[in-house]
């Protein structure tokens, strides 16, 4: 994280946030299979939140990857 002059640490963008809790639920929560987060956007665009999947399950993931890639080429 970087600091500003007054050596304060800057706020970090809300990708950066999530990208970091994903890693987390890899080395910390110890889940085998952790897909990219996918936002989710309101009608202007704007991200609201974003949507994990976290899971011990292969057949379970590649579902959900079905589920993501189908989602984000539609809100493209």
């Amino acid at each position: 994280m970087a600091s500003n002059l007054f050596q304060m640490p800057e706020k970090e963008d809300n990708e950066t946030i999530a990208m970091a809790f994903r890693d987390r639920l890899i080395k910390k929560a110890g889940f085998k299979y952790v897909l990219d987060p996918l936002p989710m956007k309101n009608s202007k665009g704007a991200v609201v939140y974003y949507l994990f999947f976290a899971s011990h399950n292969e057949t379970g993931n590649k579902i959900t990857k079905y589920i993501f890639q189908k989602y984000s080429k539609k809100m493209r």
